[in-house]
């Protein structure tokens, strides 16, 4: 129990509530000791809509971020209160100022969550309106509310300079042992192939997203502040990390074919996958030691697990006679190689944190980061492109405008207590997709009820102010955070927090309670009956564009691989772009995936063949990987005639299938398709290779052997990325037919 309070309490949505739990609370208790309550409540209101603007980023970025939210916030009170006498005036104003608020989120996402703090302050600017100068003292409040937020999360950021960023690298650390620990699990003899892929797939996009937060942090801190040990360090470590990713993403292994060949000698196959799991185990290890802050001792259980591996395979050449399992041993070396990488690349990682950082490790690592990073910069023309029914963004924001304003008159209409609440609920839980709209209506509502119903529980119970007080504070802490981890519990908490201040405001509890159920059943219903109705973004309309995109990154993936190849040397920064590229494109298409399967059944259309393509491009990227990350990490030879021409056919073939995703019109060629004859530029691949080799009568059979196991690594790869381009056009072809 104290250990899952601890872990819980070492986050970083923790470390966020505690901030605006802070900054919300002192104000009150210090106001309401002089009794001025009513000041310090509109303080905390302006810290509370402050704080979702308080994302990773450098300090600079993070300053800039809050104090345009705290004018936001304060000026969006200031100019609903002003317009609200004028009803002429009002409506027309409110429906230009909603969506304009909720356009700036084609900025980016510093840009989305100020426009969400605004979008806040404009619904509670109904729950008190002001006339007079009432209207500017309130706005002032809320502006210091803003502004005291800055103050105590500047406070956090000098006093914690590098938490965040270690617990975002010890999540990153965890999601890649996980990665690792899946592919273990492939190799036992029954394993749900499928389902552990698709578990895989589902993984990489929360990996993705991780490595998005740290590339803003690090790389941006590391332009602007230089190059201080602590951010070094962090940078050799999510650089590695990365190609720990890469690594295991590019290693694939034809399972059942194997599992048949090592049947008689199963031992092998056992010691490899117990040092498999021994790697993401050393992973789990490291995170938890970097997220609970203890000091890491590293041993040498992988390299023992790497020496029963050597010996493993020895004994089976031993057994079996070398000249009759050289095809099985070169297999089982491949595998020995992919290990040794992986045990150089975790022990990179685990000196950084056991040691003072190498200098060795980071060379020629810091080169063009900021090439990595998406630009900050906000042009009127990007809000000028996105004013059509073509951007998802300006349609979600005419449907949150229509339901606001719907809900706005709705509630002056009808005998609402507090109007307000039914637009916090349209604010907070409506989305642009319809089915994280549904999620979240399903979910606030459950937290709605029962967080009412605790509450009235315990009220009924506590009548002490001190301790209904410190409850409060309590749900308030708990509820932010949860809210980015579990919504539904987060809504319990922050319903209970309302409850027990209305508790100690008012003598009506069951009044509030009522009425706070009826009006998120409202907001919810609103929510989601425009999702549904008004201009709605279905996710098979946009899949399309998310599977082109991620075609044609592997494709200038496999580019940058067959010029590397080509030129030999150290790979430049348009191939780590590229890699990056295809890694994120596969990720957005996965997440593109998993939305439309959070959508109605009818507009789940063509969902197994998107899988499929889904699949398809996941074992490109890695088949290409593959190919890249061992022409790095090998002394190859010259690439041959006969291999740019297969690359150039890999190459035609993601054009056609990127062309016959765009177009439904679009028809391949069969002619076009297979107009190369491969298999006799395989065959020469194979016998241009042996035949330079037997050129060097200087070479070693131990090096003979190496320069072979390059030919059979690379042909196998040009073989299966043959396959897969295939594959994918006839997946698209199929796609458009049906």
């Amino acid at each position: 129990m104290v250990n899952l309070v601890k872990n819980f309490t070492n986050t970083t949505n923790f470390t966020n509530a505690l901030k605006v739990t802070i900054a919300a609370v002192l104000p009150v208790v210090l106001f309401a000791y002089y009794g001025y309550f009513e000041i310090g409540m509109t303080i905390a209101i302006g810290a509370f809509l402050t704080y979702p603007s308080d994302i990773p980023s450098t300090l600079k970025h993070k300053i800039n971020g809050v104090l345009v939210a705290s004018f936001m916030v304060a000026g969006a009170n200031l100019v609903i209160n002003v317009t609200y006498l004028f009803p002429y005036i009002f409506y027309p104003f409110l429906v230009v100022l909603l969506f304009f608020l909720s356009m700036i989120s084609v900025y980016g996402q510093r840009a989305t969550m100020v426009s969400f703090s605004a979008l806040l302050a404009v619904s509670l600017a109904f729950a008190h309106l002001n006339s007079g100068v009432q209207m500017l003292q309130h706005a002032a409040l809320m502006l210091a509310g803003g502004l005291f937020y800055l103050l105590v999360a500047l406070v956090f950021h000098f006093l914690f300079p590098y938490r965040y960023l270690d617990l975002q690298i010890a999540e990153c650390i965890k999601l890649t042992s996980k990665y690792l620990k899946l592919r273990g699990d492939l190799w036992d003899v029954d394993a749900n192939r499928p389902q552990i892929i698709e578990k895989q797939l589902h993984l990489q996009v929360e990996i993705n997203l991780i490595h998005e937060n740290l590339r803003e942090i690090i790389f941006r801190n590391h332009s602007a502040s230089g190059s201080s040990n602590q951010n070094r360090k962090m940078l050799i470590v999510f650089i590695t990390l990365v190609e720990i990713l890469e690594l295991a993403l590019s290693t694939s292994f034809n399972h059942s074919e194997l599992h048949q060949k090592f049947d008689g000698n199963p031992k092998v196959l056992k010691t490899y996958q117990n040092l498999a799991y021994n790697l993401a185990t050393t992973l789990k290890r490291l995170s938890k030691s970097v997220e609970n802050k203890t000091k890491y001792f590293s041993n040498m259980e992988l390299l023992e697990n790497l020496e029963q591996l050597e010996n493993s395979i020895l004994d089976y050449e031993k057994d079996l006679g070398k000249n009759s399992v050289s095809e099985g041993v070169l297999m089982l070396n491949n595998m020995q190689h992919y290990v040794q990488k992986q045990i150089e690349k975790i022990r990179i990682v685990e000196r950084a944190f056991t040691l003072a950082f190498n200098a060795q490790d980071i060379k020629g690592k810091e080169r063009d980061l900021e090439k990595f990073l998406t630009p900050l910069y906000y042009p009127l023309s990007t809000l000028r492109e996105n004013l059509s029914f073509s951007s998802s963004i300006f349609r979600h924001s005419l449907r949150l405008t229509v339901t606001i304003v719907a809900g706005v008159v709705l509630g002056k209409w009808l005998p609402f207590q507090n109007v307000y609440w039914i637009l916090l609920t349209i604010v907070v839980i409506m989305r642009p997709g319809y089915g994280l709209t549904k999620k979240r209506s399903y979910e606030r509502i459950l937290g709605t009820l029962f967080g009412g119903a605790i509450a009235f529980g315990l009220i009924s119970i506590v009548h002490q102010p001190i301790a209904i007080s410190a409850l409060a504070i309590l749900s308030m802490l708990l509820g932010f955070s949860f809210t980015q981890i579990n919504y539904k519990i987060g809504a319990t908490f922050v319903t209970m927090y309302v409850v027990f201040v209305y508790g100690m405001l008012t003598p009506n509890i069951q009044d509030v309670i009522q009425y706070r159920i009826l009006d998120t059943l409202v907001g919810a219903a609103l929510s989601f009956t425009a999702n549904y109705l008004l201009w709605p973004t279905w996710e098979f309309l946009n899949v399309r564009l998310f599977l082109e995109e991620s075609i044609q990154a592997n494709r200038d993936y496999l580019k940058e691989i067959s010029l590397l190849y080509n030129k030999k040397g150290d790979a430049a920064t348009s191939y780590k772009l590229a890699r990056k590229n295809a890694f994120v494109k596969i990720g957005n298409l996965m997440a593109s995936f998993q939305r439309m399967l959070q959508e109605p059944k009818s507009k789940q259309k063509q969902s197994k063949m998107i899988y499929k393509l889904v699949e398809l491009n996941h074992s490109l990227l890695s088949s290409t990987a593959s190919l890249g990350t061992y022409i790095q990490t090998h002394q190859t030879t010259k690439a041959s005639a006969a291999f740019n021409v297969v690359i150039e056919t890999v190459v035609q073939n993601l054009e056609m299938a990127m062309a016959s995703v765009k177009s439904r019109d679009f028809q391949v060629d069969a002619a076009d398709a297979t107009k190369v004859d491969l298999d006799i530029h395989f065959t020469k691949l194979k016998n241009i290779r042996r035949q330079e080799l037997k050129m060097h009568p200087l070479l070693s059979e131990a090096e003979f052997e190496s320069k072979m196991q390059e030919s059979q690594l690379v042909i196998e790869q040009l073989i299966w990325l043959v396959s897969i381009s295939k594959s994918m056009i006839q997946s698209a072809q199929a796609l458009n037919n049906t």
